[in-house]
């Protein structure tokens, strides 16, 4: 695939089935991952794989979660957080490893993160996975976190789904890239 085209022409894949991603298709997602642009070379990333029967469990964490913040919460909010990572056959955990550092902030490390998980979602389409990157109330939630393994410096940025696309993927929409750029002629 050419390189523009998968840059022009990627989209989110809501809809995923099986079959998961092979072990040679992951190498290649976390391999794009890893060239993201990372200053002071820090690898400020971490991934998690969550396939199989640990997908059912990882409802079960999100379910805790969602009791936890609301103890009331109606069955069809839980039934809803526990069907959460059943909706691909393969999710990834995106994670930020922030460390103190005299010249890099902890900003830019996430946004190095952040890139690298783009690389996974490019490398998948550019292999004709489906992928989505979604965020949402149990990726920014500590139990989840701290279910999950992560340490004190460590958040999650996002759960990348991934799958076997169901259907036609759709086309993204023509943007103008002149409605987003305008010249700074160095005036205040």
């Amino acid at each position: 695939m050419d390189a523009l085209d998968l840059l022009f022409n990627r989209v989110s894949v809501t809809r995923l089935a099986d079959p998961a991603p092979t072990a040679a298709q992951l190498d290649v997602l976390f391999r794009a991952a890893l060239r993201a642009p990372d200053h002071g070379q820090l690898r400020p990333w971490r991934f998690l794989t969550v396939q199989d029967g640990a997908r059912e469990r990882l409802g079960e964490v999100f379910v805790e979660s969602l009791r936890l913040r609301q103890p009331d919460a109606p069955e069809d909010a839980l039934t809803k957080a526990r069907k959460m990572p059943l909706r691909a056959p393969l999710l990834v955990v995106v994670i930020a490893q922030v460390l103190p550092h005299p010249k890099i902030p902890q900003s830019e490390q996430v946004l190095a993160v952040a890139c690298a998980a783009h690389g996974v979602l490019l490398a998948a389409h550019a292999q004709g996975l489906g992928a989505v990157w979604r965020t949402g109330e149990f990726a920014y939630d500590r139990h989840v976190a701290q279910r999950l393994g992560l340490a004190e410096n460590e958040q999650v940025l996002g759960f990348i789904y991934l799958g076997t696309p169901e259907g036609n993927l759709r086309t993204p929409p023509e943007l103008d890239p002149q409605s987003f750029v305008s010249r700074w002629n160095g005036a205040q």
